[in-house]
């Protein structure tokens, strides 16, 4: 069974960046569409970026948040700049066969999140 595991979430000051890692276990994810979701308390997830195993991206933060991904390293990432207390959330990492899907029904693979904590 493929797994993802998300890294460097943390706490961050307004205005300041993190970098999100996901980690798949298997180099076939190479082939996947690979996403970022988040869901903050009393909150739906919600869906953030996703990339295609070529590069081709679409996100929901224009501007502020970068995906990008590294198929030899079997790696996607989140770059986020210039986060507000509203990106604060859990943020799961994602694979799934739809291309550049943005709903989350589309993602079979899921990690199991990494909390990012953004004070004001």
């Amino acid at each position: 069974q493929v797994q993802l595991v998300e890294s460097g979430g943390g706490l961050v000051q307004a205005g300041g960046s993190l970098r999100l890692s996901c980690a798949a276990s298997e180099r076939t994810l190479s082939s996947y569409t690979m996403g970022w979701f988040r869901q903050a308390p009393g909150k739906e997830r919600e869906f953030v970026a996703a990339i295609t195993w070529s590069g081709r991206s679409t996100d929901s933060v224009k501007g502020r948040f970068t995906i990008s991904r590294d198929n030899a390293k079997n790696t996607v990432y989140l770059q986020m700049n210039s986060l507000k207390p509203e990106d604060a959330a859990v943020y799961y990492c994602a694979a799934g066969d739809r291309w550049l899907s943005t709903r989350d029904s589309d993602y079979k693979l899921w990690g199991q999140g990494t909390q990012v904590t953004v004070s004001s």
